[in-house]
């Protein structure tokens, strides 16, 4: 998995010389301890948002989408913006684990696991909006190509919802079982210190039979890099298909060659935004300071500059293009002198300052590497990036082609309710994979240890000079 050198002047990966017995320790305490206060009054906190969440959505299928505040001109409201915000929150995890596997990327090791748990988690919210938003839930599978009651009836491929449907089933297994494969050799060191006979079943059963023997370790990484083939393309492909949503509409502001390129990056600066808002907690709840160091929130702070950045020329562009056009019609769209002044500024300057100006903190090192200001501008660019979302489609609907069916968009609190209902299952789902899963790929940092390991570098400082 790792190659047998690794330059002295680079900073260690595993600080506060660490025996293999220490790593195993160290992320299996979380697992096997009775879980603190905190973490008892977390899980409430987010089973109280999701009840409530889930009352929402049902009192949404009982009575209909006009429980939220959609209208004629603005079809679309929170219930696509929270759908693209989640798909994009999801992709930190699989770039994490795929693309920089096959860079060979070693400080992947320390943050890979949580990332996919959360990719797994995001999909899994961002899978409820496209099936509520439909009304009629109960005839939802009508967008499988499946034999039906009507005859040869097929879903019509050139609908958005289809292509969604495609997009995150795909993109939800086959991240799922990246993720499930990874844990395998956890599992079996969580079976082999079990205490009770009832967590010895259920980790032996998990485990797949996994015994550490060369043969195993041989399959386990050969099938590693067959699924970061197979994932890295997802990458790209499931936020493509979801900027297809609005590219292929006639829409003004959505009618743009842009937004594959574009979405793509946003989903990587939210997601590796998400990825340090929940990895800085765990690693004060878990301890895990150690593992998780001040070099990989710096790498991962540099991640979000060069995405950010990305995300910026494209803000440019869309701004320049709707000026440059000379339409009247491109003054409404969501990035134009329009939208700066207009009744919806307060959502533009919202998205400038969460998505530009506030992450560009993060070129000074001494920003970059403070951790509470990483915490916060992480909390800022998922702030940032919903409103970008929000202002793709509530402003470029807000004022279409007649200025008689202009109107606003005023969200109930049954729109407020669903959303918050996903943050409180993720929280949820995270929570007790937290209790249950390691949280860091101990069998990948045994492996870098001897390489990346504070003893081991300094006894190869000492060596070389």
């Amino acid at each position: 998995m790792s190659g047998h050198y690794e330059a002295p002047i680079r900073e260690p990966l595993i600080i506060g010389h660490k025996t293999y017995h220490d790593i195993t320790e160290d992320i299996a305490r979380p697992i096997e301890e009775r879980a603190g206060k905190l973490w008892w009054i977390s899980l409430y906190a987010a089973l109280v948002l999701f009840i409530y969440g889930f009352g929402c959505i049902a009192y949404t299928i009982g009575t209909g989408i006009g429980a939220w505040g959609l209208n004629r001109t603005i079809n679309w409201g929170w219930d696509i913006t929270n759908f693209v915000w989640w798909v994009g929150i999801g992709h930190a995890g699989t770039l994490i684990s795929a693309v920089l596997l096959l860079f060979r990327q070693r400080w992947r090791m320390s943050v890979n696991r949580s990332a996919e748990a959360m990719t797994i988690f995001a999909v899994v919210q961002a899978a409820i909006f496209p099936v509520i938003h439909m009304g009629r839930v109960w005839v939802g599978y009508w967008v499988f190509p499946l034999p039906n009651q009507f005859g040869s009836l097929w879903g019509n491929f050139n609908s958005p919802l289809l292509w969604d449907v495609f997009a995150i089933s795909t993109y939800f297994s086959v991240s799922t079982v990246f993720w499930f494969m990874g844990l395998i050799p956890d599992f079996a060191m969580i079976r082999d210190r079990a205490k009770t006979p009832w967590t010895k079943k259920i980790y032996t059963f998990l485990a797949f039979g996994w015994g550490g023997k060369a043969k195993h370790w041989q399959r386990f990484e050969e099938l590693s890099l067959v699924l970061a083939g197979l994932a890295t393309p997802l990458v790209f492909s499931v936020h493509t298909t979801v900027s297809f949503d609005f590219a292929t509409s006639v829409i003004k502001g959505w009618h743009s060659t842009i937004y594959p390129p574009y979405f793509v990056a946003g989903a990587i600066f939210s997601g590796f935004a998400m990825v340090q808002t929940l990895l800085l907690v765990a690693r004060k709840v878990c301890h895990l300071e150690d593992y998780i160091t001040m070099y990989h929130i710096e790498i991962m702070n540099i991640v979000i500059i060069l995405t950010g950045g990305m995300v910026t020329v494209a803000y440019a562009t869309e701004y320049f293009i709707g000026w440059y056009s000379g339409s009247r019609f491109e003054d409404f769209t969501y990035l134009s002198p329009g939208a700066a002044v207009g009744p919806y500024w307060w959502a533009f300057w919202s998205l400038i300052i969460c998505n530009l100006v506030v992450p560009a903190s993060f070129w000074f090192k001494k920003l970059r590497t403070n951790i509470i200001w990483t915490f916060i501008v992480a909390l800022i660019i998922n702030i940032g990036m919903w409103f970008e979302r929000f202002d793709i489609i509530v402003i470029n609907l807000s004022r279409d082609y007649l200025p008689g069916s202009w109107t606003m968009f005023k969200p109930t609190i049954i729109d407020v309710g669903v959303y918050l209902g996903t943050i409180g299952f993720f929280s949820v789902l995270f929570l007790l994979y937290a209790r249950t899963f390691p949280v860091i790929a101990q069998a990948e940092l045994k492996s870098i240890l001897k390489i990346s390991g504070e003893t081991y570098k300094a006894k190869e400082g000492d060596e070389h000079h």
